[in-house]
């Protein structure tokens, strides 16, 4: 691979379509504010560089971003981009990670709002995240040992898995299809109309009106404050504070078992 190392670049399209190369110790900030400074790159690996610039990395194919930090500056940094590796950064950049597939995120740390719209085929592990609305409209997600902090968390998400994770959300998985949550913690509120929704062995703090119009099978470990008119399926608690059922608008047939 060629070598681009311990340089400053502020233009615009400063590596525009640059292929088959390695970014190394390299800052993209300064007084020209230029866009899209490694837009349409291909197979390239950015090593400890700093970006302080906005819509950083578009339309990028086969890229490993590692050792790195994407401040506030960069705002949209990573769109319509495929095949890429993340690992031991940090995202601050609002809007990351839009129309992506096939990304691979490792022992990161991203603050993020509206983070990972519409992406497909994204595995995160080791990791912190904090979004709102994260993963709007995804499809095939992935989260190992993550920590999870934000609002309105998987809505319209399509095939989302998640394992050995803390979840600080409120609403959780509306409209979402085909997830399963395995030996994880969620705290929050209305987890609702969310099409085959699998719990196993998870806590459920602080959680309230849970699982309203929702197909789900559930083997919560605890305590629930409410359960609110499950659709479907069974659920599985140690305790439940309170179980509502009525004022449905449709058939609810869900079933509560106190183990």
């Amino acid at each position: 691979m060629d070598l681009i190392e311990n340089k400053n670049y502020d233009e615009e399209r400063a590596l525009y379509n640059i292929k088959d190369t390695e970014v190394k110790n390299c800052v993209f900030a300064g007084e020209q504010d230029g866009e899209s400074v490694l837009k349409e790159t291909r197979n390239i690996v950015v090593d400890n560089c700093s970006f302080s610039l906005r819509y950083p990395m578009w339309h990028v194919r086969k890229y490993e971003l590692i050792n790195s930090k994407l401040d506030e500056k960069t705002r949209a940094p990573i769109w319509y981009s495929r095949d890429g590796i993340i690992k031991n950064t940090v995202i601050m950049g609002v809007k990351a990670l839009r129309e992506c597939k096939n990304t691979v995120i490792d022992n990161c740390k991203i603050q993020s709002t509206e983070f990972g719209w519409k992406s497909k085929n994204t595995d995160i592990k080791d990791s912190e995240l904090e979004s709102e609305y994260v993963f709007f409209n995804a499809k095939d997600v992935k989260l190992d040992n993550v920590k999870f902090n934000g609002k309105y968390s998987f809505q319209y998400v399509d095939n989302l898995e998640i394992v050995n994770s803390v979840l600080n959300t409120k609403d959780a998985f509306w409209h979402s299809k085909n997830v399963t949550v395995k030996n994880s913690v969620i705290n929050g509120e209305y987890l609702c109309y969310c099409k085959n929704l699998k719990l196993i062995n998870c806590e459920m703090k602080n959680c309230d009106l849970a699982f309203e119009y929702s197909e789900v099978n559930a083997d919560i470990v605890g305590n629930i404050i409410s359960i609110k008119n499950p659709k479907s399926g069974k659920i599985k608690v140690d305790s439940v504070d309170e179980i509502i059922n009525g004022d449905s608008v449709m058939p609810v047939k869900g079933k509560v078992i106190i183990k």
